[in-house]
């Protein structure tokens, strides 16, 4: 056996034993030459070929981390991020940057039923899993219908409990589209990954009482997420 595949088989075996939890970052690669006796390029081999099976991944400046499982997101008519998150025995997080209150956009008009110019409140910011980045996103709802929403979401960090405060107590899913994405420098950023990773763009419809309630954009990183479709067979 090569010294890079001994190297990787150890380090394989600690992680899958908990000696590397998921987030946790290795030893310089300098250290670990000198723990296997080796040289550096030898201990970056290994730690390559484990990135590559998906257990680290590198960061620029930063160093080598230990990957978690994607979570697991279901997409059905009543999606919800927190409770979703609780139910894959995981911790959610939210932090909104910013909640403005504009004139919507042609393709917010077209999604949320509204007459071009109509006044929108859109919220941006960054969804969290165990305290670590899984996606972007931005959301916009209908002025008229929610005038109060903005003081909500400031004190609600659940976008469903902010809702619920502004009388939308069961608002459901109608429409979910999924396509693929480029990282950007600034996404990447935010979400702690690589200008040109992948990412996976959902942007969802929901209703409530009739009317169009909110139009979400989710832009997920896609090592760290796999969305899961509900099936609808006999």
């Amino acid at each position: 056996m090569s010294l890079w595949q001994s190297i990787a088989d150890r380090l394989r075996g600690e992680i899958a034993g908990g000696k590397w939890p998921p987030g946790t970052r290795l030893p310089p690669e300098a250290e670990m030459a000198a723990r296997f006796g080796v040289n550096r390029h030898t201990v970056r081999h290994a730690t390559r070929v484990l990135a590559d099976e998906g257990l680290l991944y590198s960061r620029r400046g930063a160093g080598v981390f230990v990957a978690a499982n994607p979570v697991e997101y279901p997409l059905s008519e009543r999606v919800r991020f927190h409770r979703n998150i609780e139910l894959s025995g995981k911790v959610p997080g939210r932090t909104i940057d910013a909640i403005t209150t504009r004139a919507c956009g042609d393709a917010e008009a077209l999604a949320l039923g509204l007459r071009p110019g109509e006044m929108v409140h859109v919220a941006e910011g960054v969804s969290l899993v165990d305290f670590r980045p899984v996606a972007l996103f931005r959301a916009a709802y209908p002025a008229d219908l929610l005038p109060d929403l903005p003081a909500a979401l400031r004190a609600e960090e659940s976008v469903t409990r902010a809702l619920k405060a502004c009388g939308v107590d069961d608002y459901q899913r109608i429409t979910t589209r999924i396509s693929a994405r480029i990282c950007d420098a600034v996404q990447a950023a935010k979400l702690q990954l690589e200008p040109g990773d992948p990412l996976l763009r959902t942007e969802g419809l929901s209703q409530w009482r009739g009317r169009m309630v909110e139009r979400a954009l989710t832009w997920w990183a896609a090592e760290r997420v796999t969305l899961t479709l509900p099936h609808s067979g006999a």
